[in-house]
């Protein structure tokens, strides 16, 4: 077990410990789920005593909520050309879903798990429905149902890619898939 370093303060060797268990635990729930993750794995991959797991997290659904703090980091597309907004925001989540998995334990756990579930619907109305509002228009109504239907996409082409690997999505290549599912969330966002 790795030992607490004496230079750094308590506080501060608190933060550290935080987020190596934090990082286990989300590598842990991306590579296997939230039913078959446990706090003793998470300790082992943390290296540390799972009673400190639990003296941070109370519990895995403590641990799974903490870990499950996500930002979707949508950018700024006020520069971006209103017929090229589909494409740029389905580069975005490419980029999001490769670069954290963070992401891809919500989406592995939200179909088995409803505390992920609500965190998942919670992550795409208090983030993408505002970003749709402003771009589309709409209501805030009109932009949650355009937030839902892009969810749609962006999660059903992720789980099809990234966990169950349907060969024939994950051979496809970036630019095809920008394009294609670009137009559709073009459409989403636009189509009356």
């Amino acid at each position: 077990m790795a030992e607490p370093d004496p230079i750094l303060p308590p506080a501060r060797r608190s933060d550290a410990t935080k987020a190596t268990i934090l990082a286990a635990a989300r590598a842990q729930f991306a590579a296997v789920g939230y039913q078959a993750t446990t706090i003793r794995a998470v300790a082992n991959a943390a290296e540390i005593d799972p009673a400190m797991v639990m003296r941070y997290f109370g519990n895995k659904e403590g641990l799974f909520a903490a870990a499950a703090d996500f930002d979707l980091r949508l950018p700024d597309l006020a520069g971006v050309a209103r017929d090229a907004l589909g494409a740029a925001l389905v580069s975005h989540f490419l980029d999001r879903w490769e670069d954290d998995e963070t992401l891809m334990a919500l989406l592995r756990t939200a179909s088995t798990n409803e505390a992920a579930a609500a965190r998942m619907q919670a992550l795409f109305s208090s983030q993408m429905a505002p970003l749709i509002a402003r771009l589309s228009g709409d209501s805030r109504a009109g932009a949650a149902a355009r937030a839902g239907l892009i969810a749609s996409q962006v999660l059903g082409f992720a789980l099809c890619r990234y966990v169950l690997k349907l060969p024939p999505v994950v051979a496809l290549k970036r630019p095809e898939i920008v394009r294609r599912i670009g137009a559709t969330v073009q459409s989403y966002l636009f189509d009356a």
